[in-house]
């Protein structure tokens, strides 16, 4: 396989297919419009569990202090009514069975990322604010990415305030993540980075880039789907060689899924999938 080839091959999907692939810290091996952005769908969790973790080292919040579990949220639209959740939108029932109770803050964040849930992902984001998410982008280098807004919050939507990812953005992060875990870096400590990486590596929706390894192979990711959009973005840790950033953002037909907690569409996954066995056959010759 060339890049070549791998660009030919999705040339041929109907729609908008990004990619962005490299080692943390060096020259893109390959990208294909990568800074076209995309709806974030649930990617933008990864901005919001960094903006957790700055905030517990910073002494802004304790991740293991119990916070309330409600259903019930300020817009990001000023002068909007509070919006909730969708119980059949999400993916994880373990926090819907907290409402009206309490639950720790770093149990939250781990049930945003590795089942995706949306109601927790909004009560991480009033914990720690929207502005602090916006700063996670913008230290990891993020140019075009934005969270304005918590999941199902329709007034701000409908409004234009929107969640956008790009390619390159989600690689930049991901791959800050993985450096700040052996030496100190902008997003958190190393332990800190280390402990994110692993609620990472901890991801149970593994139908999509994960598909595309060898069982057992290590990789930190986090996906996110909504109909018409899938995406994966992942730090792969390979045992034979040193550990790369793989990011695919599609936009096309072929995600048509619905949204996050339906049934996912197989084709997109499919496509990631290959998209990611490629990379890994290439993984020894990922220099820019």
């Amino acid at each position: 396989m060339t890049w070549e080839d791998l660009d030919a091959h999705l040339d041929k999907v109907p729609g908008t297919v990004s990619a962005y692939v490299g080692r943390p810290g060096a020259r893109q091996a390959w990208t294909r419009r990568a800074d076209a952005t995309h709806y974030a769908a649930s990617t933008m969790k990864l901005a919001v569990l960094v903006a957790l973790f700055r905030a517990a080292e910073a002494g802004r919040l304790g991740l293991d202090a119990p916070v309330p579990v409600r259903n019930s949220f300020d817009s990001a639209l000023p002068g909007a009514p509070r919006f909730a959740n969708d119980r059949d939108y999400d993916n994880d029932e373990a926090v819907w069975d907290r409402v009206g109770g309490e639950a720790p803050l770093r149990w939250l964040a781990e049930r945003m990322i590795i089942r995706s849930s949306n109601l927790a992902t909004n009560i991480c984001i009033g914990q720690v604010g929207l502005p602090a998410v916006a700063q996670a982008w913008a230290l990891a280098g993020a140019r075009h990415s934005v969270t304005g807004r918590g999941i199902e919050d329709f007034a701000a939507r409908d409004s234009g305030i929107d969640n956008l990812v790009t390619a390159a953005d989600l690689a930049a992060l991901l791959g800050e993540l993985a450096l700040g875990a052996t030496r100190p870096g902008p997003l958190a400590s190393p332990a800190g980075c280390a402990a994110m990486l692993d609620v990472l590596v901890a991801q149970e929706h593994r139908e999509d880039l994960a598909a595309g390894l060898p069982d057992g192979t290590r990789i930190a990711h986090k996906n996110g789907w909504v109909r018409g959009v899938r995406h994966g973005a992942g730090v792969v840790f390979p045992d034979d060689a040193p550990p790369y950033t793989i990011v695919v953002c599609t936009t096309t037909d072929l995600a048509d899924g619905g949204a996050d907690g339906d049934e996912v569409s197989d084709d997109a996954c499919r496509l990631i999938a290959h998209v990611s066995e490629q990379v890994w056959a290439a993984r020894h010759d990922l220099t820019g």
